[in-house]
C-alpha cells in the first residue's frame, strides 16, 4: 500500500512547494522542534560543496535539493546524478537546477541502472523512510560506490522514549518508516563498509561510512 507522503511525491503541485515548504517544516520536526537538524544539514551542504574531482549520486533526489551545493565544488571530471522514481520529482529537479556537471535519471532505487565501483558518494537524504523495502536500496548504494568512497544517509530513527510519541504519530499519519536505533548500521556493517558513524538529531539521523579499498 502506498503511503500518504510517498504518494505526494509523485503530485506535480506538491514537487512545486516541496522544497520550499514541506521540506523545512518536516526538517524542524526531525529535530522535535529544535535545530540541530537543520544545523547539521547546513554542515552537510557545506562539506558537499567542497572542491574536489568526484562523482556524486543522490539517490532518490526529490526536485534537486542538493544539486546545486552538490555540483559547487565540481572540479575535473566531477559530477551530480540525482536518481528519482517520481517523474513529477525529476521535472522539478530539472527545472530548477539548469547547471553544468547536473544529470538527472529515472529509476528504481531497488534497482540502480548503474555501475558497479562508479561513483566517490553516494547519499540518499531525507527519503530512505518513504521507499517500500528500504534496506536492499542500502545494497545498491553500496554496489555503485567506489572503493575508498562514502556513502551518507538522513532517515527516521527510534532514538528514545521521549521521542517515540512524535514518532509514532508522524508514521501513523504518513506511513513513513521509523527506523531501529541500530537498523541501518547493521545493514552497513553487513555490507562490509567501515568507519560506520552515527549522528542523532531528535528522531533524525545521519549515517556515513565508507567502502572498504580493495
Amino acid at each position: 500500500m502506498t503511503s500518504i507522503a510517498a504518494a505526494l511525491m509523485h503530485n506535480r503541485v506538491f514537487s512545486r512547494v516541496y522544497e520550499h515548504a514541506w521540506r523545512p517544516l518536516f526538517t524542524r520536526g526531525f529535530s522535535l522542534g529544535g535545530s540541530s537538524t537543520l544545523d547539521y544539514d547546513r554542515a552537510l551542504r557545506a562539506y558537499l560543496a567542497r572542491p574536489g574531482d568526484r562523482r556524486i549520486l543522490d539517490v532518490a533526489c526529490g526536485p534537486g535539493n542538493y544539486a546545486r551545493d552538490a555540483a559547487r565544488g565540481l572540479t575535473g571530471d566531477g559530477a551530480y546524478v540525482g536518481l528519482d522514481f517520481s517523474t513529477a520529482m525529476l521535472a522539478q529537479a530539472e527545472s530548477g537546477n539548469r547547471l553544468p556537471r547536473v544529470t538527472f535519471v529515472r529509476g528504481d532505487a531497488h534497482r540502480l541502472p548503474l555501475r558497479d565501483d562508479s561513483f566517490d558518494t553516494v547519499v540518499c537524504l531525507a527519503a530512505l523512510y518513504l521507499i517500500p523495502d528500504p534496506l536492499p536500496v542500502l545494497d545498491e548504494m553500496a554496489r555503485v560506490l567506489t572503493p575508498g568512497g562514502e556513502l551518507i544517509v538522513f532517515t527516521s530513527v527510534r532514538a528514545s522514549v521521549g521521542a517515540l510519541p512524535f514518532a509514532s504519530t508522524a508514521a501513523g499519519l504518513t506511513g513513513l518508516r521509523v527506523f531501529g536505533r541500530t537498523e541501518i548500521l547493521d545493514r552497513l556493517h553487513a555490507l562490509g563498509l567501515e568507519h560506520v558513524e552515527q549522528t542523532i538529531t531528535g528522531v533524525g539521523q545521519y549515517v556515513h561510512a565508507r567502502k572498504p579499498v580493495r
